[in-house]
């Protein structure tokens, strides 16, 4: 996905929910601090986004705009409507947000996640495609391995999945 389709979704979204703020966590959140990301980190063709205030607008999303919607054929990308329970996130994560507002989105707001808080988030969803985009964001130098390890420490998870997921950062900073 590149900027200009995100911000498509974001005006799309303002337009069916009635709503001009979102928050955009998935891997696509990159895109509000690196609007030219390096190509392998923007394979994904779903932007995960929420309305703060109606977490239930994500139905209304997935239903107008979603995953095999008429919009996912005609444009090829589609928006992945969840709730913000969604991710695991670090301490003050939303002090942190990137904001996306411009003429592109038509006023909407979209708050990204800031890159090492998306790492850390990815590192405890630990899928093989999560840790693949997070050995792509170290390796550009996009996150840095000191400040997610720092963010993992204010995840609320156990100290062994704490643990697990420090291990992933040394062994993925060093690939």
């Amino acid at each position: 996905m590149q900027r200009q389709q995100l911000e498509h979704l974001i005006r799309a979204s303002a337009a069916i929910t009635g709503t001009r703020e979102f928050v955009v966590i998935g891997s696509q959140a990159l895109l509000g601090q690196f609007p030219d990301a390096p190509a392998e980190l923007l394979v994904s063709i779903e932007a995960d986004l929420f309305v703060p205030e109606r977490p239930l607008d994500a139905e209304l999303i997935d239903g107008s705009i979603g995953e095999a919607s008429p919009f996912h054929r005609t444009f090829g990308y589609y928006a992945h409507g969840v709730g913000p329970e969604t991710a695991i996130l670090p301490s003050g994560w939303f002090e942190r947000l990137v904001r996306i507002q411009n003429e592109n989105t038509g006023g909407a707001m979209a708050l990204c996640l800031e890159v090492n808080d998306l790492a850390a988030s990815k590192l405890v969803a630990g899928r093989e495609k999560d840790l693949d985009f997070v050995q792509g964001l170290l390796r550009h130098g996009l996150a840095r391995p000191d400040v997610v390890r720092d963010r993992l420490q204010s995840l609320p998870i156990s100290d062994e999945r704490r643990s697990v997921c420090v291990a992933r950062v040394q062994r993925l900073s060093q690939v």
